[in-house]
């Protein structure tokens, strides 16, 4: 047996000297990049994966919560992807009723934990955007 490193190893530790050495990467946050990634206008997301493209077949609501019913199956892992399309559904159409009750359904499959994973992060998401809408009604009246 040699006594050389893993070179797995070695070429992750590269990786991560070469990341902390990107000005402004020591103060990255996925939280920050999430922010900036912003959500797509309805109409944008009905040409692109509603019925503009393909008449008759599903709307943007509906595969928008078809996504989040498979986040959730797939055990509510991607904090980012799940408030991202909570946030696209909310636009696209879908009440805060329509998101609880499509992650509820999947409890039936992914367990319980999944499902209490992916309703804080919808709530989250949908909060946010509660939030975001009063400050918009209070900017508006102040005007």
């Amino acid at each position: 047996m040699s006594d050389q490193s893993n070179p797995f190893e070695a070429m992750m530790k590269q990786a991560q000297e070469m990341a902390k050495a990107m000005p402004g990467m020591d103060a990255f946050s996925p939280k920050v990049f999430e922010a900036m990634m912003g959500t797509m206008p309805k109409d944008m997301m009905e040409m692109m994966f509603g019925n503009g493209l393909n008449a008759g077949g599903l709307d943007a609501r509906t595969r928008l919560l078809l996504t989040l019913a498979g986040l959730t199956m797939q055990g509510a892992q991607n904090d980012v992807a799940i408030r991202q399309t909570v946030r696209h559904a909310i636009e696209a159409g879908a009440t805060r009723q329509h998101v609880t009750e499509t992650i509820a359904q999947m409890s039936v499959f992914a367990g319980l934990p999944a499902m209490t994973r992916a309703t804080e992060l919808a709530n989250q998401a949908m909060d946010e955007k509660d939030n975001d809408m009063k400050g918009d009604n209070m900017k508006g009246g102040e005007a």
